[in-house]
């Protein structure tokens, strides 16, 4: 139950699903449990005429296209071993950070 309140450090955070994928799968067969990891979108949608949220980029041809930012996170107490697995299976983990639109998107309200 402890370790349901454990700091967890960010290990992956970009916009691709494949490496996303196979770091997920090395941490599973390094061991390593108690990973959190996850998708969210970071594109702004704006409302159309229906009241819904859809992206009208999305009924193309090529079907739905894939926008979201996909991220892992690791307990800090299995930081360096989630490192090491992932370099030993060969990945690159990289942290996508996003860039302030605005010059007074950078202050932080603590």
């Amino acid at each position: 139950m402890w370790h349901l309140f454990e700091k967890k450090v960010l290990i992956y955070s970009k916009k691709d699903k494949d490496t996303w994928w196979r770091i997920r799968e090395a941490f599973r067969q390094g061991g390593i449990r108690r990973v959190s990891a996850g998708h969210y979108s970071d594109d702004p949608v704006a409302p159309n005429g229906i009241g819904g949220m859809l992206d009208p980029r999305d009924f193309g041809t090529g079907g739905r296209i894939d926008r979201d930012t996909y991220y892992i996170r690791v307990p800090a107490s299995e930081e360096a071993k989630a490192q090491q697995c992932i370099r030993s299976s060969g990945l690159v983990a990289e942290i996508e950070s996003r860039k302030p639109e605005r010059e007074d998107d950078t202050t932080r309200f603590d």
